[in-house]
């Protein structure tokens, strides 16, 4: 039995051999399903969705460091289980104990180092099935970038609103 997500990954190889099409707008997908007479799947409640903005909001928002100057994301979320139920709990960096800020950090991390998997497995099939051109190499070690970005300027973006 395939998954809601494999149903879905089906639909838009669907909508891609019936137009022809290599790149797609995954509404002109979502149209095309719904005409086709795949059920569009239930709207969340209003509850879902305002749950999704604040956190979104918290996510988003920023202070500096009055020490330091630099940015720091003011709330971070840290996902856990009650029981057979995965739930994410939002928290202020300020006010954390050490051990829920480390268990933050740390699940941000990992999603990092998926993130760097997914991305060096994507090079390498990109570039066993494209072996007349130049292999694309991802350098991983962000050490250099990082540094970088730290130390750049403000951009015109942050200097305005400053």
């Amino acid at each position: 039995m395939q998954t809601k997500a494999q149903q879905y990954q089906a639909i838009v190889r669907w909508y891609k051999e019936e137009t022809g099409k290599q790149s797609v707008d995954m509404h002109d997908v979502a149209r095309f399903a719904i005409s086709k007479g795949v059920k569009p799947p239930t709207p969340k409640t209003p509850e879902a969705l305002l749950a999704e903005k604040l956190s979104a909001a918290s996510r988003e928002e920023t202070a500096v460091d009055s020490a330091t100057g630099r940015p720091y994301r003011v709330n971070f979320a840290v996902t856990q289980w009650s029981g057979k139920d995965q739930m994410t709990l939002w928290h202020t960096l300020d006010e954390a104990p050490r051990n829920v800020a480390h268990k933050g950090l740390m699940q941000r991390r990992e999603q990092m180092v998926g993130d760097a998997v997914s991305l060096s497995d994507d090079a390498d099939h990109w570039n066993r099935v494209h072996p007349e051109d130049e292999a694309i190499q991802i350098p991983l070690d962000f050490e250099f970038d990082v540094m970088l970005r730290r130390n750049a300027p403000p951009d015109e973006d942050e200097q305005k609103a400053a």
